[in-house]
């Protein structure tokens, strides 16, 4: 068989898996991406029902703390949504495919759009942590790409316009939620190291505001797809040496302060 049809079909298997598990016929058309910290928005959804990510067919489960394994799908506000309560990252062992691929899968059974979240180190004294930027663009430095090899060639061209990779008028909707979010550009580095201060410098004269471990590829992937993508990073700290010694519980605790904030927009971006 080969590399194509043996993903094609792994595809369909996970499609199927969560159709039959979940009992639906097709995902709603939103996807929102629960990056580090922000597990627990699936908890207000009304109606809910999951699965665990572990438990479907080709599908590598999220193994960093602060992160969930489950999909669910229910209600917010009226709306439909499927929410992942984690993401897989390639310093857990990972390939870029690997960890785009629940993503693919769900995207050929109804998901049109996806809300990606994360968690990122401020290269802005502007944008102290607390301040959540609305991603307007990306730096993908992971040194791969989603979209290499026969697989990356598979679900849509190989060769994809980035030049508008994130969607406008859902940001600025999102946007509309509090006029104390930011815009920022997202880098996305391997991990799992944070940045030493001269890395810092580095990625603040290259352009980015804000640094993560995460999401880009998400974003590639999604835009190979036709899907619309919008992005939230919630910043914890700042980057490089710029503020105090950094810890992964600090970040995790940060984020819980602003818990029922984080929510609260997530249900407004849902809604637009």
């Amino acid at each position: 068989m080969s590399v194509t049809n043996d993903m094609l079909e792994k595809l369909n298997e996970t499609g199927t898996a969560i159709c039959r598990t979940l009992g639906v016929s097709t995902l709603p058309k939103t996807l929102v991406v629960l990056g580090s910290g922000f597990k627990g928005f699936e908890q207000t959804l009304a109606n809910a029902k999951s699965i665990n990510l572990s438990s479907l067919p080709h599908v590598a489960a999220p193994s960093v703390e602060g992160h969930g394994s489950s999909l669910v799908v229910g209600e917010s506000k009226g709306q439909q949504v499927a929410v992942m309560t984690g993401r897989l990252h390639m310093y857990e062992g990972l390939s870029a495919h690997d960890i785009v691929y629940p993503l693919r899968a769900m995207a050929r059974i109804g998901i049109k759009r996806v809300l990606l979240t994360n968690a990122s180190g401020s290269l802005r004294s502007h944008l102290p942590p607390g301040k959540i930027v609305a991603v307007r663009d990306q730096i993908n430095l992971t040194g791969t790409s989603c979209l290499m090899g026969a697989a990356g060639r598979l679900l849509g061209p190989q060769f994809v316009d980035m030049g508008a990779a994130f969607d406008t008028t859902w940001t600025e909707q999102i946007r509309s939620f509090s006029p104390d979010i930011a815009d920022g550009v997202y880098v996305g580095v391997l991990g799992p190291a944070y940045e030493t201060p001269a890395e810092a410098r580095m990625l603040a004269q290259l352009g980015a505001d804000v640094v993560g471990m995460s999401t880009v590829q998400e974003v590639i992937a999604a835009r190979q797809l036709g899907l619309e993508v919008a992005c939230l990073s919630f910043v914890t700290n700042m980057s490089g040496g710029l503020g105090i010694s950094l810890k992964h519980e600090d970040v995790l605790q940060l984020v819980a302060d602003h818990q029922q904030k984080l929510q609260a927009l997530l249900n407004h971006a849902i809604g637009n």
